[in-house]
């Protein structure tokens, strides 16, 4: 029995110090993001949880027709030389 109290108060002076830890991180995470170099990473996570726009079937069906002109322009152009 004694040595299950041992497991138990060594168990939680692991989780005090893995907190301690978390704690120290969070704190340099913090920061490192306010220097201004994470901005970009921060506003893209930001954004996840948001719903993208969706593009609509005639949309799409512009911008292949303008994207197949492009490349027949493109592969005239090489015929041509």
């Amino acid at each position: 029995m004694s040595n299950l109290a041992n497991v138990i108060q060594h168990l939680r002076k692991e989780r005090e110090q893995a907190r301690r830890t978390v704690e120290h991180l969070d704190e340099a995470l913090k920061a490192l993001g306010s220097l201004g170099g994470l901005r970009r990473w921060v506003g893209r996570a930001q954004t996840v949880g948001k719903k993208r726009r969706t593009m609509s079937a005639a949309a799409r069906k512009r911008i292949a027709a303008a994207q197949r002109a492009r490349w027949a322009k493109w592969k005239a152009a090489r015929r041509n030389k």
